[in-house]
């Protein structure tokens, strides 16, 4: 076979493989969209399950999924900078480095349903946070430190070396060559890495299940007190958030209209996730020619 006529199919293939999954996840993704955006209005955004007859409605789900995040997030963030500064920079290149580097990988491969067992296990049982947001947000701080580390780890180590020892030689001290000079060359990579980190806790689900509960209690939006019971921004309560509310309710079926609802509910999952994704793509647009000076 000439080189010419192996070169075109294999480049035929290449390009049929990748048509291929293209297509496939655009029909799934149309699918499940033009499926649940008909289901989709600003009162099933906002209201509870029970104030609604038919048994729809997503508010309280919507709004566990954002605080959620949000504590989640305020706790990787600076564990993943400190830990990935100190793997790139300060840590020495022998065996217990290499070590931890392995544990990290071996960390971001764990199934969500471990991470959730080992939540339940130590957050929920052995310090006695029960079912609550806290705990769930600590699970998930263990499912993502790991991505955050390494994100951070490969950002610092992709900036030019030239920079680094230009920050050296005028006589800067290691941490002001980093904070002044590596992160904000790296701060474009971390801030997009940080989104991608943020949809995964998102879409998070089994991970939840044993840690921040199934069920939530009757919140008050008017009751801005964190330590009530009530309140939405009482931490130590338990949360269910809206992946946990799309499973629940095509499991359990007990409400009428349970296929409508999981439907409403999955396709608002999506556009936020995709949400994340494009946002994350075009702020590191953004910081990067921000920083570089280019157009």
């Amino acid at each position: 076979m000439k080189a010419k006529t192996a070169d075109r199919i294999a480049i035929s293939v290449i390009v049929g493989i990748a048509v291929l999954i293209i297509a496939v996840l655009a029909s799934l993704l149309g699918y499940l969209l033009i499926r649940g955006l008909s289901h989709v209005s600003w009162h099933f955004l906002t209201s509870a399950p029970e104030n609604i007859k038919a048994g729809g409605g997503i508010g309280p789900q919507l709004f566990n999924s954002l605080f959620l995040l949000v504590l989640t997030m305020l706790i990787t963030i600076p564990l993943g900078l400190g830990a990935g500064i100190y793997m790139s920079e300060y840590a020495k290149a022998n065996r217990l480095t290499n070590f931890i580097r392995l544990i990290v990988e071996v960390l971001s491969s764990f199934p969500s349903i471990v991470v959730g067992l080992f939540g339940f296990l130590v957050f929920v049982n052995l310090f006695e946070m029960k079912y609550s947001l806290m705990a769930g947000a600590l699970a998930l701080t263990v499912f993502n430190l790991p991505l955050m580390v390494r994100i951070t780890e490969q950002s610092l180590r992709g900036v030019p070396r030239e920079q680094k020892e230009a920050g050296l030689a005028l006589g800067l001290s290691k941490w002001k060559t980093i904070s002044s000079i590596m992160l904000p060359v790296a701060f474009p990579t971390i801030v997009t890495g940080t989104i991608l980190a943020a949809g995964r806790v998102f879409g998070e689900a089994a991970a939840l299940l044993f840690t921040a509960g199934m069920s939530s209690p009757r919140l008050d939006f008017t009751n801005w007190n964190p330590f009530s019971q009530t309140s939405p921004l009482n931490p130590m309560r338990p949360a269910e958030t809206l992946a946990v509310h799309i499973w629940k309710i095509n499991s359990e079926g007990l409400a009428p209209d349970a296929p409508e609802i999981a439907a409403g509910a999955s396709a608002v999952l999506i556009l936020i996730v995709l949400l994340f994704n494009f946002g994350s793509r075009w702020l590191g647009r953004v910081i990067y020619r921000k920083f570089t000076a280019t157009k």
